[in-house]
């Protein structure tokens, strides 16, 4: 691990409460649970004096481009990871997209730690071993004592310091500290957490989502399915550079499209995991 603080950054952790503190995190992740392979994301986390937020670091890129240079361009998050709570809580704000639309439900996460004996250092710090099962998943976290948050990746808080590593056994999702940084309190993430460059959330509930991702996978096509009953048959659609120029052409589309959605069904919460028919 790289090393992350400075003797600086500590007196401003503990001196500058009102400030956000921001703690970028190397996320590794299985997208097929069948595979050896793991794809990589930064992701941030953001704990500030009155909330804490959870969310892709190519989401606050896009907004600073956007806002630096005058642009209007959009980023997908699919990590399934972009959550806020108010500080000290397990109540979440889940964030996500599915089909055309931006929506957020409210779960409470709570997560009942074992805590070892066990420490090793990593740098300059001493980390001490935490056991825990949640999503369906158990995990193994690493938290440090001197660092005065109870606050981790995604949805794991709740020990007595912050969380520098986290993994599931299985290896599905691995979790390492890799750099921090203080934000003026003003930082506003309104365009990409609580909205989606444009798109506002809309308020569901857990049933709701289910549906919505059901549907979904029953027709990924169907704003295009759509375009072709109201148009003549000369119409052209582009799905991910492919020319589609029939309804049965779009069909195999549309099975091809949803053995992907089979196969990258890996979600951290693997016992909230949708299950398809094929």
């Amino acid at each position: 691990m790289r090393n992350i603080f400075t003797l600086s950054a500590l007196l401003l952790i503990i001196l500058c409460p009102s400030q956000i503190h921001r703690f970028i995190y190397e996320m590794q992740y299985k997208m097929d649970s069948t595979e050896n392979g793991l794809e990589k994301l930064n992701m941030i986390l953001d704990i500030g004096s009155k909330e804490v937020k959870f969310y892709g670091q190519n989401l606050a890129i896009t907004d600073s481009l956007n806002k630096k240079f005058g642009m209007n361009s959009d980023y997908t998050d699919m990590s399934g990871q972009v959550i806020k709570r108010r500080i000290n809580s397990f109540d979440n704000e889940n964030y996500i997209n599915i089909k055309q639309g931006y929506y957020s439900f409210k779960t409470t996460d709570k997560i009942n730690w074992t805590i070892s004996d066990e420490i090793k250092k990593s740098e300059n710090y001493i980390l001490q071993k935490a056991s825990t099962r949640f999503g369906g998943r158990s995990w193994t976290a690493w938290f440090c004592k001197d660092i005065p948050f109870n606050e981790g990746p995604f949805k794991f808080r709740g020990l007595p310091g912050l969380i520098f590593e986290l993994s599931d056994a299985g290896k599905n999702f691995i979790y390492t500290l890799v750099r921090s940084q203080v934000l003026p309190d003003s930082y506003s993430t309104e365009n990409f957490v609580e909205s989606n460059f444009g798109n506002k959330a809309v308020p569901i509930n857990e049933k709701q989502k289910h549906k919505l991702m059901i549907e979904f996978y029953n027709d990924p096509f169907a704003f295009e399915r759509n375009t072709f009953s109201k148009t003549n048959s000369d119409l052209k659609i582009n799905i991910n550079g492919k020319e589609i120029h029939s309804v049965d052409e779009l069909n195999t589309q549309t099975k091809s499209m949803q053995e992907v959605i089979r196969r990258y069904n890996n979600p951290l919460e693997i016992d909230k995991a949708v299950h398809y028919k094929e």
